[in-house]
């Protein structure tokens, strides 16, 4: 197993120099999004959050995380940040819809509530490049929650689906979701871009003040547009969801369709999106990044899966997540619009 281990590593530092790959634990489920909607609470749809126990309904830029958090989920201590993604239901033949559990990738797998696998990788090709870490106040956003259609979603170049064979899969991704049942589950990965403005935190829809290289993506290290000159770490998530208690398909539509849905009603899995706070104290990312750490960085201070599992926040919307019978809204767009049933 830790050959097998070691070999993915290798696969995934082939186009890179170095990597930050660290585990955060779930901090909270509930119905916040602070940058879509901020000070509404609840918001349309479910969230999983891992990161800093500063996460709240506003998460007002003038007060960055690490001014306000007292713990983190993640591996790097001075990691504040919040990450947060939809959650996954199944749709069972009755109509009625479970949440699916998440579960902690390879070598994480003790994490609290499966949480998230985090990367920061600061460059690709052949030719080192400066990467600026992100700056407090920065936060961003990819995919859109409503998109429906492989051709809406091509516009976010890497926001795909691992049909895991076993827990070491890392081939085959699809930007649909999987439409068989996956025998150790369903990965969602989640890429951003990586270039930047240089002058703008943030943007209106969360994602104009960032673009991807000339190239496409960031593997082919390609250079960034005049529009986005500065290079930032690739920043990516991977979300192990536990689909496997839901393999029987005698359980799955009559028709065979795939049952699985995000959180916001998507059953096509092209409205997989991300969101991303920063708040990581000092600056500890621009020496991970400067220091080329790979997967380990003696640079910044860590902690172990146990002390990480001790941070954690209450719900600020109280409601039952795990399920309901259908669809509520009128719209039928939202699982959790009216509270889940």
């Amino acid at each position: 197993m830790h050959w097998r281990y070691s070999t993915i590593l290798a696969i995934l530092a082939q186009s890179a120099h170095g990597m930050l790959r660290f585990s955060c634990s779930q901090l909270v489920v509930e119905r916040l999004d602070p940058l879509v909607n901020p000070g509404v609470a609840p918001s349309p749809h479910l969230h999983q959050i891992v990161g800093g126990n500063a996460f709240n309904v506003s998460m007002d830029p003038k007060s960055p995380p690490p001014t306000q958090a007292t713990c983190t989920t993640c591996t790097f201590v001075d990691d504040f940040s919040n990450y947060w993604t939809a959650v996954l239901y199944f749709k069972a033949r009755n109509g009625s819809y479970k949440r699916v559990p998440q579960k902690g990738n390879v070598n994480f797998e003790a994490a609290s509530g499966g949480g998230m696998t985090i990367y920061y990788i600061p460059y690709a090709g052949s030719s080192k490049v400066d990467v600026t870490a992100f700056r407090p106040g920065f936060r961003m956003l990819i995919g859109q929650q409503q998109y429906r259609s492989k051709a809406e979603a091509s516009k976010f170049r890497q926001l795909t689906y691992t049909c895991l064979k076993d827990p070491m899969t890392r081939s085959g991704e699809t930007m649909d979701m999987p439409k068989a049942p996956c025998p150790a589950g369903i990965m969602a990965n989640i890429r951003f871009p990586t270039c930047w403005d240089g002058k703008n935190l943030d943007s209106p829809d969360h994602m104009s003040h960032v673009a991807y290289p000339e190239s496409g993506t960031f593997e082919r290290g390609g250079k960034c547009p005049d529009t986005h000159p500065v290079h930032v770490p690739q920043l990516f998530y991977e979300v192990v969801w536990d689909t496997t208690k839901f393999n029987d398909k005698s359980l799955w539509p009559a028709d065979g369709s795939q049952p699985f849905y995000w959180s916001q009603g998507d059953e096509t899995g092209f409205g997989a999106h991300g969101d991303y706070v920063f708040g990581w104290k000092d600056d500890a990312l621009q020496k991970a990044m400067d220091n080329n750490c790979n997967i380990n960085c003696p640079a910044i201070k860590t902690q172990t899966i146990a002390q990480a599992n001790k941070c954690s926040r209450t719900p600020q919307v109280k409601e039952d997540i795990d399920g309901c019978k259908w669809f509520c809204d009128q719209s039928r767009r939202h699982i959790s619009e009216t509270r889940l049933c």
